[in-house]
């Protein structure tokens, strides 16, 4: 092979091996996006390319184990390369859990504003909504009956399962969107949704392929929620564009979105499903007079997990006079003193307390690296340095030792 073949083929090996927000197609996504709708073994109708399920005809299927198994493998599949989203019509059957969780969260929402708590959000203007950042949490602190009440589901734990296997990891985050609330710009989620063009570029197209099966989305309506109130939008088969994690900000992606994203009208005690790299974004609220709210789960894998327990606070700060003479005397070059710096400190800002520590300003706090690294450019002292780290734990409910 000359020298031309070689360089073409070192190109390409490249191009597998990484996504380019320049190098996404439209094209090739379009083309995804406009296959013909499946109709799955259990649905009861389809919508806009969307599976709906009847929870209610679905209840002796969970309670037998073989065709439990297979209800479970076919919304992997419409998970994975299907319409990426399905609907559970009727989820609770009795909504008498949803409005006691909704009693509790108003009145969460309420301490909330008189204490002065204001949620940033990820994809919407701060304030531009009502948001209660761990949910789960304070509503079984706070009244553990109506907690249990409401995640004693078996609809909600099978969504869960089918994409993620056992030993799921729940959180859940409510959001209140009032009339007149503008609708998001379209995008990916949690994980590599969550990290600008330029830090999801870094990251090698297999793990862009890998970081849908990590998390599940979900939503619990806990109000009606006609078109005209904004529930989420939704874009089916685009979680199938691999790229997509890069291709979410682009204006043209975003036009597609816009001119070809569905809605459906969803009652209190209907669960939406989604898979987490779907293109979506919340609708406007252009009603009078709804107060659209959901419950929004997000499930997380089990295995997104290290092996041991790490103070990885005390390392860096043992190892923080170290770098910052190597920095100084110019002995280390950089990427050996970011090789010592990925090898302590925290390099992903989740999980966090959101009260304490919210996405202003960007989508995700600022991680344990990146404190290291503006300590080091900034010339800190060491007692900055650990009041910053102490800081950065305290956010994240972590105890001092």
């Amino acid at each position: 092979m000359n020298h031309r073949g070689i360089e073409m083929a070192a190109q390409a090996v490249q191009a597998a091996h990484a996504y380019t927000e320049q190098a996404c197609s439209l094209e090739e996504f379009a083309a995804l996006i406009e296959q013909p709708a499946h109709v799955p073994r259990f649905t009861s109708e389809i919508q806009q390319k969307i599976p709906l399920y009847d929870c209610a005809a679905l209840a002796a299927s969970l309670a037998d184990p073989a065709r439990r198994a297979a209800l479970l493998a076919e919304w992997a599949q419409v998970l994975d390369a299907g319409a990426g989203v399905f609907v559970l019509r009727g989820a609770y059957v009795d909504p008498a859990p949803v409005d006691a969780a909704t009693a509790v969260f108003e009145a969460i929402i309420a301490s909330e504003r008189m204490q002065g708590i204001g949620a940033g959000d990820h994809f919407a203007k701060a304030g531009a909504n009502d948001r209660i950042w761990n949910a789960q949490e304070k509503l079984c602190a706070r009244a553990p009956e109506v907690f249990a009440r409401y995640f004693a589901n078996p609809m909600l734990a099978a969504a869960s399962e089918a994409w993620l296997g056992p030993g799921y990891q729940m959180t859940s985050q409510v959001n209140v969107v009032r009339p007149g609330g503008e609708a998001q710009r379209a995008h990916r989620d949690y994980h590599l949704g969550f990290l600008s063009v330029e830090e999801a570029q870094r990251f090698p197209a297999h793990v862009h392929r890998v970081s849908a099966y990590l998390t599940l989305q979900g939503a619990v309506a806990h109000s009606d929620m006609p078109v005209e109130s904004g529930p989420t939008r939704l874009l089916p088969h685009s979680q199938r564009y691999a790229p997509g994690y890069v291709a979410w900000r682009r204006e043209d992606f975003r036009a597609y979105f816009e001119a070809h994203c569905v809605q459906l009208p969803l009652a209190k005690g209907d669960a939406l499903f989604f898979n987490p790299a779907l293109f979506h974004a919340a609708g406007a609220n252009r009603t009078a007079d709804v107060q659209r709210m959901a419950n929004l789960l997000q499930v997380s894998s089990p295995f997104g997990r290290a092996m041991e327990t790490v103070n990885r606070r005390r390392m860096s700060e043992a190892v923080f006079p170290v770098l910052r003479e190597a920095r100084a005397s110019g002995a280390w070059s950089a990427a050996e003193i970011e090789a010592v710096i990925a090898s302590c400190a925290e390099g992903y800002p989740f999980p966090t307390d959101l009260d304490r520590d919210p996405p202003l300003g960007g989508l995700a706090p600022p991680s344990q690296q990146a404190i290291v690294r503006q300590a080091l450019k900034e010339n800190w002292t060491d007692a900055a340095l650990r009041d910053a780290l102490r800081a950065y734990d305290a956010k994240r409910g972590m105890v001092e030792d």
